[in-house]
């Protein structure tokens, strides 16, 4: 573990604070190592409902990795390999997350901290957040596993234009390309992700947990349709689809316990 990942429980919600603001939030190497642990402890945990993501200070979701460590962890082709095995291991790790992940995002959210935002279900972001992939700027080479994330999120045509002009993009840009699903102004943007995480709450996690599995598993050229069906019985089986039963006869908002 290290500082520059703070990890908070709040109620049902566990929150992952990138905290190097100083570098607005630029994520270094033990940062990208921490990421498996902390999401591993939140899914542990029961009482814990959806995860958000966001950083820390008022500057920054994440404006890239650390540059800073370029030099020395980034230089060879050895350390290059590493550093990147890595990087993707945490965001396997993220896309892989049984919990539904919010990216509350303001200000800077670039190269690394956009891969980040994007293995996110969700992305809510302030009117002042900005956007960019700036590899081109650098002369560095993107793994195919977030450039394929990038093309499902938004398309060939934007990742072409992401990639190529590595410019940086406003909120509204990003909503209109489909990078994010929500911009709120920016006093706005707390107490809207944490609605927004109640509502997500009071769902049944199973069925959430089961939407996740097939919705990555269908995105496969060729999906397991008996895996599929699978998870959709155990919904069906569950305590929890009795109570929402009930519920809704009685006339009253369920109660589920994930079980």
């Amino acid at each position: 573990m290290t500082e520059r990942l703070i990890e908070k429980k709040d109620g049902a919600v566990g929150w992952l604070m990138f905290n190097n603001p100083e570098r607005r939030n630029a994520v270094s190497l033990d940062m990208w190592q921490a990421i498996p642990s902390v999401l591993e402890d939140f899914e542990k945990d029961s009482n814990i409902r959806v995860v958000v993501l966001a950083g820390a200070g008022d500057k920054a979701f994440v404006s890239g990795a650390d540059i800073s460590q370029f030099e020395k962890q980034r230089s060879s082709e050895e350390a290059v390999k590493r550093y990147e095995e890595i990087g993707a291991a945490a965001q396997a790790r993220l896309a892989a997350c049984e919990k539904p992940l919010i990216a509350m995002i303001r200000g800077y959210c670039l190269g690394g901290g956009l891969n980040i935002a994007n293995t996110c279900d969700l992305r809510i972001a302030a009117e002042d957040a900005r956007f960019g992939i700036p590899a081109a700027k650098m002369g560095l080479g993107y793994r195919a596993s977030s450039m394929k994330k990038l093309v499902e999120t938004v398309g060939a045509p934007f990742a072409r234009e992401i990639m190529i002009t590595a410019r940086q993009f406003n909120a509204t840009e990003a909503l209109r390309m489909g990078l994010v699903h929500h911009v709120v102004p920016v006093s706005e943007l707390e107490s809207f992700t944490k609605r927004f995480c109640d509502d997500i709450a009071a769902n049944a996690p199973l069925t959430i947990r089961a939407a996740k599995r097939i919705i990555r598993e269908v995105s496969k050229k060729d999906y397991d349709a008996a895996a599929c069906d699978a998870w959709v019985k155990e919904c069906f089986a569950s305590e929890d689809y009795a109570e929402g039963r009930r519920a809704f006869m009685e006339k009253r908002k369920p109660q589920f316990r994930g079980r």
